[in-house]
């Protein structure tokens, strides 16, 4: 026997008017409307684009919200080399610019008693320093905090005499930096419904950077921190996912122009026609990228930029860069 749902399905086709009965026995009458007049010929493939948007809509209400950060910088070695977005954390909320960075896994902005960090930078941004002391919802992670493991999957981790999680990040480049974990509120603009934009904010650990070297240290292409991608439980994605903030899904768009520029979103864009295709891993990929930097270190070329692929960092140099059309896997 029909089941009442599929039963419903045939009476639209053949009837303006259905009656459905329960298992209890009580019926009910459902007025049934035309989308199209009689008079006017509508193709399948209008019936489906509409059907396609009103089934987005109804997505939409029920998904989670989508956070979005614009995008600076350009791939351009000359210019910048390097992507970069701007977060907001503390109470107040404090501005950050901060590199994106798919090769590493958390969040890190300089701190107030930061030893090596620049104070000025060749981006035309303003450096900012975080102080927890600062902000009134600043809160230290101790080391017997859950958290504090968490850090171990991405970091050099330990504690100090004051009983603070702290942390050490060696980058492919040399550079490196220390610190230790807090947890403050991030504040973003969510997008939710249709395009309706409403200002959030969610707790995260992220690290405050005491000492920096190597590149890091250097004005020209100074940034407040990095903002890491990676899938460890301490990435802010990671973070905000399993709050129910945004699914643990994030993309961006990068320009390729002089201009650069782009955007990066946390979540999930809820639309019938795109289709989320997964990474596969690919070893052979990652030993051919390995094989390619250690050639160029072995040319001993320099002038080199860095550049993330994988959880792996890699280096290539800007002298042989037109040569990259003609390499090959």
């Amino acid at each position: 026997m029909l089941s009442p749902v599929v039963f419903l399905v045939f009476l639209c086709v053949i009837s303006p008017a259905a009656a459905v009965v329960g298992d209890g026995g009580m019926t009910m009458t459902l007025q049934l409307e035309r989308a199209f007049p009689t008079s006017h010929g509508v193709e399948l493939s209008q019936l489906k684009a509409r059907d396609r948007v009103r089934h987005g809509r109804i997505l939409q209400q029920f998904s989670n919200g989508v956070v979005d950060f614009p995008v600076e910088g350009t791939y351009d070695p000359f210019l910048v080399g390097l992507y970069f977005t701007r977060v907001q954390l503390g109470s107040p909320p404090k501005e950050f610019y901060v590199q994106i960075d798919t090769g590493s896994d958390v969040l890190w902005v300089s701190c107030a008693s930061c030893n090596g960090c620049p104070t000025s930078s060749g981006l035309q941004i303003q450096l900012e320093f975080f102080d927890p002391s600062s902000s009134s919802t600043a809160r230290p992670i101790s080391c017997s905090d859950q958290r504090c493991a968490l850090g171990e999957q991405s970091s050099d981790s330990g504690c100090s005499a004051r009983n603070q999680c702290g942390y050490t990040f060696q980058y492919g480049d040399g550079s490196g930096t220390s610190g230790y974990y807090v947890a403050d509120l991030m504040h973003f603009d969510t997008i939710v419904g249709n395009s309706l934009t409403t200002n959030s904010s969610a707790p995260v650990v992220f690290g405050c950077s005491t000492s920096q070297t190597g590149d890091l240290t250097k004005p020209d292409r100074a940034i407040d921190g990095i903002f890491g991608f990676g899938q460890q439980g301490l990435s802010v994605i990671a973070q905000l996912s399993s709050q129910g903030v945004t699914p643990n899904v994030f993309s961006h768009c990068l320009k390729g122009s002089n201009g650069g520029g782009g955007i990066l979103v946390l979540g999930q864009i809820v639309e019938p026609n795109l289709v989320y295709t997964p990474l596969v891993p690919s070893q052979y990929v990652i030993s051919f990228m390995a094989s390619l930097r250690n050639f160029i270190s072995f040319l001993g070329v320099r002038d080199c930029f860095q550049f993330f692929f994988a959880e792996k960092s890699y280096l290539i140099c800007a002298k042989y860069w037109h040569s990259k059309g003609h390499i090959t896997t």
